[in-house]
């Protein structure tokens, strides 16, 4: 043979072997290693595990969870008829190249930034970072490269997405450092502003060093005759003093000074750009962006950036963290199952942080795919079995519209007040007045309002859609399905993802038969589905 196939046979094999180094682990061999981690770091001989969930509700489960909606009737069927032993797996890629992958999760993050905003005027800005971002995630961008963006984002908060973090606080130096560490770490930094930390080692010198990576941003309105936003911008002149303009918003500052608590009239201690996880630092007088671009990197090196969206997305998927809070982690708190999430965090980032990677993993691991239980108490055993979890709003609205087959654009069921401060505009921001929560707060403390009930019960827009009308759903069922049984099944499948139990049908058999008008009674039946606590759970 010439020598030039010796050669060519060689940097074939070199390739063969560089792609192997760095194709990374798969999901599914590491979901096998997390489960074992589970098992040594959390499950003894008695504990009682949760058997595999059903087809059905595996596939309403990662549909909600992966693309924020339900799934149609036809894919339940099809699903459910697959005999194939990869399908859920194929399930996970499919809806993960699905662009409502992108669109569901940047709503979330949309919902993290936004319900802890300290301007109210933010709300500008939530549009654009819906858009930004969904596309980076259906794009698989690293999660590494989103914190990049949102922490060094400057520009017109219409036009960039990812100054939504800053823009939500204002552009103020300690309310934005706290967020960045709190979205990113997991760490809740801001309790050591005016004091050393009351828990965790943090001292204030610490905080007031990480706030002075972000004194020369400020948020400012563009000024247009044609147009109504703000902008994120940043300034390297030095001013002697703190200046604000006439709409009371903070100016850049050439440094950053901690606070003299006993007397505040003086000008405070001057501090250097210190990163509080490594002591890493930059000389004071760096230009701004140095200070963002390098903060970024430290940042994303530190293991508790992989460690803090490991831990949320495991909370999200199974319904309890392998920390208490999704909020508060860090060296001096204890993890339930040390050796499975610090597993899970160095694959992650060895896969270069692909979100993507991370949430098909969870869903391949045993812990999310077992059945649900309501969620444990003080000494019942984690992840024995996954965690039913109420819908977000928009998980909610998105399920409501496709069990009824209503267009978004339509007008859509609202009630009639709230208690945050989301912009009345749409009818998505209309739905999340009253259904929406704060993804950062304790699941247990979500609970349904006597408000939500009635919206859904009582609402007019809801009962419109429901009633067997010229074009409603109900009513091009009733005349193409004349067999109630099988009209009784299509309504489950639309509404819960699942056929009804022999019980539930002979129920709902029954009460048709004692209805006279058989619209009513479906009515009344599609009714009570969509009023159901299944429906408005992910179990």
């Amino acid at each position: 043979m010439s020598p030039q196939f010796f050669v060519s046979a060689a940097v074939c094999l070199a390739l063969t072997l560089v792609s192997s180094a760095t194709a990374g682990p798969s999901p599914a061999s590491v979901a096998k290693r997390i489960d074992r981690a589970l098992a040594h770091d959390v499950f003894t001989d008695s504990s009682v595990l949760a058997p595999r969930s059903d087809d059905a509700t595996f596939l309403r489960r990662v549909t909600l969870d992966i693309v924020g909606d339900i799934p149609s009737p036809e894919a339940v069927i099809a699903f459910l008829l697959d005999p194939s032993t990869d399908k859920r797996e194929r399930l996970v890629q499919k809806l993960l190249d699905d662009p409502h992958y992108g669109q569901n999760w940047a709503r979330y993050w949309r919902d993290v930034v936004f319900y802890r905003a300290q301007e109210e005027r933010a709300q500008i800005a939530a549009n654009a970072m819906v858009v930004d971002l969904a596309k980076q995630l259906n794009n698989g961008a690293g999660w590494d490269r989103i914190a990049t963006d949102f922490i060094t984002a400057r520009g017109d908060v219409k036009e960039n997405g990812h100054a939504a973090i800053i823009m939500a606080q204002n552009g103020r130096t300690e309310e934005t450092t706290a967020e960045m560490s709190r979205i990113f770490l997991g760490i809740q930094i801001q309790c050591a502003q005016c004091h050393d930390h009351p828990t965790d080692r943090w001292k204030r010198e610490q905080f007031h060093e990480l706030a002075s990576f972000f004194p020369r941003i400020a948020v400012r309105p563009v000024r247009a005759m044609t147009k109504r936003s703000f902008e994120v911008y940043s300034s390297d002149r030095y001013r002697n003093k703190r200046r604000k303009n006439a709409n009371n918003d903070r100016r850049p500052q050439a440094e950053h000074r901690m606070p003299d608590l006993e007397h505040p009239e003086k000008a405070g201690k001057l501090m250097q750009p210190k990163f509080f996880l490594t002591s890493a630092s930059l000389p004071a007088g760096a230009r701004d962006t140095e200070r963002r671009e390098q903060l970024a990197q430290w940042l994303t090196d530190s293991e508790w950036f992989a460690i803090a969206i490991v831990n949320r997305m495991w909370s999200e998927l199974v319904g309890e963290g392998f920390y208490k809070s999704v909020d508060d982690i860090g060296p001096d708190r204890e993890a339930t199952a040390p050796t499975a999430v610090k597993l899970l965090a160095k694959k992650f980032s060895e896969n270069d942080y692909d979100l993507k990677w991370l949430l098909a993993t969870i869903c391949q691991t045993e812990a999310y795919q077992r059945e649900t239980r309501p969620r444990r108490g003080p000494d019942g055993t984690p992840f024995v079995a996954n965690v039913p979890q109420r819908l977000r709003s928009d998980q909610l609205f998105n399920a409501l519209f496709t069990a009824l087959n209503v267009d978004e654009t339509s007008s859509a069921p609202s009630g009639n007040r709230g208690n945050n401060r989301r912009r009345q505009s749409g009818p998505r921001d209309k739905f999340a007045a009253l259904f929406g929560f704060d993804p950062g707060d304790s699941r247990e403390d979500v609970a349904a309002t006597i408000p939500q009930s009635l919206a859904l019960m009582n609402s007019s827009e809801v009962n419109r859609y429901i009633k067997p009308k010229k074009s409603s759903l109900l009513n091009q069922l009733l005349h193409e399905i004349d067999d109630d049984e099988s009209l009784i099944v299509e309504l489950y499948l639309r509404c819960l993802s699942r056929e009804p139990q022999d019980k539930e049908l002979a129920t709902a058999m029954t009460y048709c038969e004692d209805v006279p008008k058989r619209s009513e009674a479906f009515e009344d039946l599609l009714w009570a589905l969509i009023n159901s606590a299944e429906f408005q759970y992910r179990k």
